[in-house]
């Protein structure tokens, strides 16, 4: 053996430096302390105060962290939420993260929601209207409005599959330009912002037969919202009879989303129904003013007329489209025929069970219905083809058996090794070479922001495969180059190397298909094997034959 020459071997330093780089990209921080601010609710009192978070595209060790509140260390969740519960109403929250610092005010631990009857009037006439309200407790977390997790101790990016959350595959019903498509994913992502949900990735995907798709992939979202809000294409209108008076979008200047002009509607609230419950909601629109003269021109001639309570309104309703479809029709107070106001209520409906349950569905589909208001519809309706929906809960399992199963892999293929060559001196550098290239990968990964799902590892354990076979392949030429059947090192190494470089190029070959199949689905598959393979066979591989030469006393 000649083994003190590995550490003077060039291929092997060029190895070491590639791990030290490597270590470097995937814990760039290894003394990171805190709590990673995940999400934050835009009614929350933290919004309020500034504090927003960080996109989800940061790596994940670059993200916002929450180092101290009050001066209490944040060094685990317990520690957070034995400090909420330390929270009174009315009280201040001195934040500190790695950012800056924030001074959050906190509120009472209640919401009010106004319950009782509307119609289309103007604002001014809607808050003159007498009105009963319940009081709704909430908890110190919803009142702060901060959603955090544990710092994570490397930049390693997981998927949907490992850490929970919701996938949804669309496809346009009509082919879009590259100016539309971009439009439309822009819209999209505004959308789920004005929502309220973060940690969201829009991307386009493709297929091989020439489809585009949209994959839109939200962590620790409920599937049901998400789907409903994806699949609508928002198109909303309202008419006054046959004539289109204001559209969502550009007609609309201001939506209101606060208390004190959005809720269950003041002047109709709840009441039974077959089956249950229904509630309506309001909330104020400010209409820009070509929007506010053609609901001029639609109401001027048409009449005034009574209601069963007396109450003056318009011959005609005001009806609301969404996706074409008629989803409400509010009366028209009086006072707005022939006037340009800008300034108009917009109403809508919820059913439950109970009260409550109606409650809670009435001003859900209020926020559906102000974000499709705010962002407009999108430029072509969207076909759901796929959805997942996986617990943070199961990803966690799935991410915990994968790493076991890894590992018995790995160390079942020693054993073989050991096996079929009696040598244990041998084994030792194919466990250490296998290792090295997962840790390449997945700090290549880290580098390039790649997220590491269920097809990511199936693209792991093809490189661990090939990466094996390709060592066997370098040992066995070795081996029979001590049996006299080769005279030279260079002329069993040229030998080798043809085998591993055409099994690369069939490897590689065979994957670049994958990267569109599927719509997109299986392209982590694809990209971890070829990112594998080519790690193995430009630094590891190379290493890792110079090393078996000076086992060998080459």
């Amino acid at each position: 053996m000649k083994l003190g020459k590995v550490p003077r071997d060039t291929r092997v330093i060029i190895l070491a430096v590639a791990l030290v780089l490597g270590l470097f990209m995937l814990h760039p921080n290894p003394f990171a302390s805190g709590l990673v601010v995940r999400s934050v609710l835009r009614d929350g009192a933290a919004y309020q105060a500034g504090l927003q978070g960080s996109p989800p595209t940061l790596a994940p060790m670059s993200r916002e962290r929450i180092l101290r509140m009050n001066a209490v260390p944040m060094e685990s969740l317990q520690d957070y939420y034995a400090f909420l519960e330390t929270l009174t109403p009315g009280a201040t929250v001195l934040i500190k993260t790695t950012v800056r610092d924030y001074r959050v005010a906190l509120g009472n631990f209640t919401r009010e929601v106004p319950v009782e009857d509307l119609a289309i009037t103007l604002p001014e006439e809607s808050s003159n209207a007498s009105s009963q309200t319940r009081t709704i407790d909430i908890t110190a977390e919803e009142a702060l409005g901060l959603r955090v997790s544990e710092s994570p101790t490397s930049n390693i990016r997981l998927g949907l599959d490992l850490q929970g959350g919701t996938r949804v595959l669309l496809r346009p019903e009509e082919q879009l330009d590259s100016e539309t498509l971009a439009g439309l994913l822009d819209n999209m992502k505004e959308r789920l912002n004005v929502y309220g949900l973060s940690d969201v990735v829009v991307r386009t995907a493709g297929d091989l037969s020439g489809n585009t798709y949209i994959l839109v992939e939200i962590a620790g979202a409920n599937e049901e919202e998400v789907k409903e809000l994806l699949a609508r294409q928002g198109k909303f209108e309202a008419k006054v009879g046959n004539i289109s008076v204001f559209r969502g979008g550009n007609d609309i200047t201001y939506v209101c989303r606060t208390a004190d002009c959005s809720g269950i509607d003041p002047r109709q609230g709840c009441g039974p129904v077959q089956g249950g419950e229904a509630c309506r909601f309001y909330f104020q629109i400010s209409l820009t003013p070509a929007a506010a003269q053609r609901q001029a021109d639609a109401t001027a001639n048409l009449t005034v007329v009574s209601d069963e309570s007396g109450e003056p309104f318009l011959s005609e309703k005001l009806d609301l489209y969404l996706d074409d479809n008629l989803v409400s029709s509010l009366s028209i107070g009086a006072s707005l025929r022939g006037s340009p106001s800008t300034e108009i209520s917009i109403s809508g409906s919820g059913l439950g069970l109970s009260r409550e349950a109606a409650i809670d569905d009435s001003l859900e589909n209020m926020r559906r219905l102000q974000t499709i208001l705010i962002t407009g519809s999108l430029p072509v309706k969207l076909e759901i083809m796929k959805t997942d929906s996986i617990s943070p809960a199961l990803g966690k399992a799935f991410l915990k058996n994968t790493l076991l199963v890894g590992a018995i892999a790995i160390f079942a293929v020693a054993l073989v090794i050991l096996i079929r060559y009696r040598k244990p001196i041998l084994v030792i550098p194919i466990l250490i070479v296998n290792w090295a290239e997962i840790y390449l990968l997945l700090a290549v990964a880290a580098i390039i922001g790649w997220n590491l799902d269920v097809a990511s590892i199936a693209g792991i354990i093809i490189m661990i495969g090939t990466g094996v076979n390709d060592q066997i392949v370098i040992t066995d030429e070795t081996l029979r180059g001590e049996t006299g059947r080769f005279s030279s090192w260079k002329e069993r190494l040229k030998k080798a190397f043809f085998i591993v470089f055409a099994a690369y190029f069939t490897t590689v070959g065979s994957m670049i298909p994958l990267l569109m199949a599927g719509a997109g689905l299986l392209k982590g598959f694809a990209v971890t094997t070829i990112l594998g393979v080519s790690i193995g066979v430009l630094i590891t591989r190379p290493a890792y034959a110079n090393v078996i030469q000076y086992i060998l006393g080459e």
